[in-house]
């Protein structure tokens, strides 16, 4: 499997609520990860973030992405994602009652690889957004 056909793998099961249980397969076990965004402020591991994603789909089930571009950089031995997430806040969860509002916003994985595995993942997000598109600030 290729470096990209990996952070390509990655992507989907991390979209897809798949959780740290799948996603680890494609990752050092102490994969670190950041965003300059309140709401993961406190998310430091990539499998927190995995497990983070699986469980948004409890108020938005039906959280999806719509995938905008996917490049590798050989040099950097990095693999960008741009994608639009896409949800309605239906379920039960999240900080208020289900509001029945969507939201689409835009966001970027940008994933460093060392060796076959991914090491470190940057999400790049506007998290204010995409919460009051949901009704949640």
């Amino acid at each position: 499997m290729t470096h990209r056909e990996t952070a390509q793998a990655f992507f989907e099961a991390c979209e897809t609520g798949q959780g740290w249980d799948a996603c680890q397969a494609w990752c050092a076990v102490e994969a670190t990860f950041s965003c300059q965004a309140d709401a993961l402020a406190e998310t430091k591991t990539l499998a927190a973030y995995c497990d983070w994603m699986k469980g948004l789909l409890t108020p938005v089930p039906n959280g999806r992405y719509v995938l905008t571009a996917f490049a590798w950089d050989e040099a950097h031995q990095t693999a960008v994602a741009t994608a639009e997430y896409h949800g309605t806040h239906t379920g039960e969860g999240g900080p208020v009652p289900p509001t029945g509002d969507a939201v689409v916003s835009d966001y970027a994985y940008v994933m460093r690889f060392e060796g076959d595995k991914i090491a470190h993942m940057t999400k790049i997000w506007n998290d204010v957004h995409a919460l009051r598109g949901l009704g949640w600030a």
